[in-house]
């Protein structure tokens, strides 16, 4: 850890904060304080992460052995599909811009708040009732769909798959508020010393990540709204029967879903730009760079969706552009890994366990980018298309790249948001656990699915049997890292040290504040000598001393 430099940890001396100015859950239910919004955000996504992880076990279980093991084949679509929808739409989409998006943005760009502090908490709510409708369809109604609800099998549904689309619906309101309020507030509440260029490289991808929201997301709407209207009203759109195309289902969405890939990663991204930094005590490397790969993952991210159907009688003239573009569409994400790279190099390195987390989302989200070129390339796609090997990509970029620089996110600013220190040695371990029962896996389902074992099936073949076995004992240990994780952060909420300003030496503006902040988030905003990333002119050259 960094020792403390005096001049950028200034300990604020006051025990008023945005957490006890105030008490009493009405005064959290209608705060407009995007600090306490943001940690309802946290505690809500973290729920949903730790419910749709139990449902992840369940599915290992079942598929510990062939045939069936603890549950029927009915009822393991079922919780495949609430395992699906509870990670993407509950957890990974919001988790990061939501909550730590809510906290930290402002923060880090002299805000007292966001530009629209009410629609900030209806958009809490609107996703608390997203999450209801969802939740509650799927449980009652036995939906089967899988988390892409793909036509024709949601057509048969029964009417539950309605009430399952009106839940995404509602939940995209929530998406498409919270990007808007973020635009605006970047635009019209950052301090005037800080320019487009002097902003940490967060809030680029919380921007690129707002434009996705805001343009993608309506297209979603409208697709569920065409599947609900199909089943009310019998018109064919998607239902072969009816002269519809189910083809057409999928490239709606698609269209939407892939840029939805970039609202899940560009934040994590956006996290480790924050927390590579801030552990090697070193600017970062290529900053402009990094801010332009975030706009261009945007952009591009709206051009590749066709590359998930080449086996959708798309033409050959097609199905070559969306591989081109497949390609190219990976060039900003190399950018940010050779950045990241080369900021550590020569660093002062602290292996905190948010440094840890940070460095497992380079070497698994690596993994989970490379993979992605084989399925990306038309003639191997042809074979390892709906098989385990893109179960286990999807994993490495969604889990191994947005759920690891989650908890780098919330390991760098726990102390901020809590005022806590939490236990290091506990959390480490919990790392190792969560890295190498993740690896085990998922790495083997690489190999089960190159052998040829479809994914989504209840049953398999019995020589699949020791690496779906091996699977599963990998998803025991990533649950036990995920649980100690979870504990020990909530153990820390009483018994953990009290945190200063600046526990890390960081270079951002949040640290300048206390831990936690008061409520207007500065007693008075610091005068801004320097960028994010200027550890050149916090340490006068010389390299942080650390224990």
């Amino acid at each position: 850890m960094a020792t403390q430099v005096e001049d950028i940890n200034p300990d604020i001396p006051s025990d008023v904060n945005y957490l006890n100015v105030t008490k009493g859950l009405k005064s959290w239910l209608t705060t407009h304080d995007h600090k306490r919004i943001g940690v309802m955000y946290l505690y809500s996504v973290m729920a949903a992460f730790l419910v749709g992880g139990m449902l992840a076990l369940a599915i290992r279980l079942e598929l510990l052995s062939p045939g069936q093991t603890v549950m029927s084949s009915e009822t393991y679509n079922q919780v495949f599909t609430l395992h699906g929808i509870i990670m993407i739409f509950l957890f990974i989409i919001p988790s990061i811009p939501a909550a730590l998006g809510n906290f930290i943005m402002p923060l880090v760009i002299g805000a007292k708040d966001v530009a629209f502090p009410k629609l900030n908490l209806a958009s809490y709510y609107i996703w608390v009732v997203g999450a209801i409708f969802t939740i509650v369809a799927i449980i009652t109604g036995g939906v089967d769909t899988g988390w892409t609800f793909y036509t024709p099998q949601s057509i048969r549904q029964s009417g539950s798959v309605i009430w399952m689309g009106l839940g995404i619906f509602i939940l995209g309101f929530s998406s498409i508020f919270t990007g808007l309020n973020f635009l605006v507030t970047m635009h019209k509440l950052r301090d005037p010393k800080i320019g487009w260029f002097d902003m940490p490289l967060f809030c680029w991808a919380i921007y690129g990540t707002a434009l996705i929201q805001i343009l993608a997301t309506p297209v979603l709407a409208i697709t569920v709204l065409l599947l609900a209207a199909e089943k009310i009203f019998q018109v064919g759109i998607f239902n072969p029967a009816l002269g519809g195309d189910p083809v057409l289902f999928q490239h709606f969405f698609w269209f939407y879903s892939h840029p939805a890939v970039y609202i899940m990663i560009l934040p994590g991204m956006g996290v480790i730009s924050e927390t590579i930094t801030a552990f090697s005590h070193k600017p970062i490397f290529g900053y402009r760079f990094v801010a332009f790969s975030s706009i261009a993952i945007a952009v591009l991210g709206f051009l590749v969706w066709g590359h998930h159907m080449f086996l959708s009688a798309e033409s050959e003239f097609s199905t070559m552009i969306f591989s081109f573009l497949t390609f190219f569409v990976a060039i900003p994400s190399a950018i940010k890994i050779f950045n990241w790279t080369a900021t550590l190099y020569k660093g002062s390195i602290a292996l905190t366990t948010g440094m840890l987390y940070t460095l497992a989302f380079l070497f698994l989200f690596s993994i989970g980018g490379l993979t992605g070129i084989f399925l990306g390339a038309l003639s191997v796609d042809v074979h390892l298309h709906d098989t385990y090997f893109v179960v286990a990509h999807f994993h490495y970029v969604m889990m191994g790249g947005t759920v690891m620089a989650f908890l780098a996110g919330i390991y760098y600013w726990w102390p901020k948001i809590t005022g806590r220190m939490y236990p290091e040695n506990i959390s480490r371990f919990a790392c190792l656990l969560v890295f190498i029962g993740f690896n085990v896996t998922f790495l083997t389902q690489f190999v089960v699915g190159s052998k040829g074992m479809p994914r989504r099936y209840y049953d398999y073949l019995e020589q699949f049997a020791p690496l779906n076995q091996f699977s599963t004992f990998g998803s025991w240990i990533l649950g036990a890292g995920i649980l100690i994780a979870t504990v020990s952060l909530l153990w820390s909420l009483k018994n953990g040290q009290k945190a200063t300003a600046n526990p890390w030496g960081a270079a951002g503006l949040e640290w300048k504040t206390g831990s936690p902040p008061p409520l207007e988030n500065f007693h008075e905003l610091p005068e801004i000598k320097h960028g994010p990333y200027d550890y050149d002119y916090l340490y006068g050259g010389q390299k942080p001393t650390r224990h």
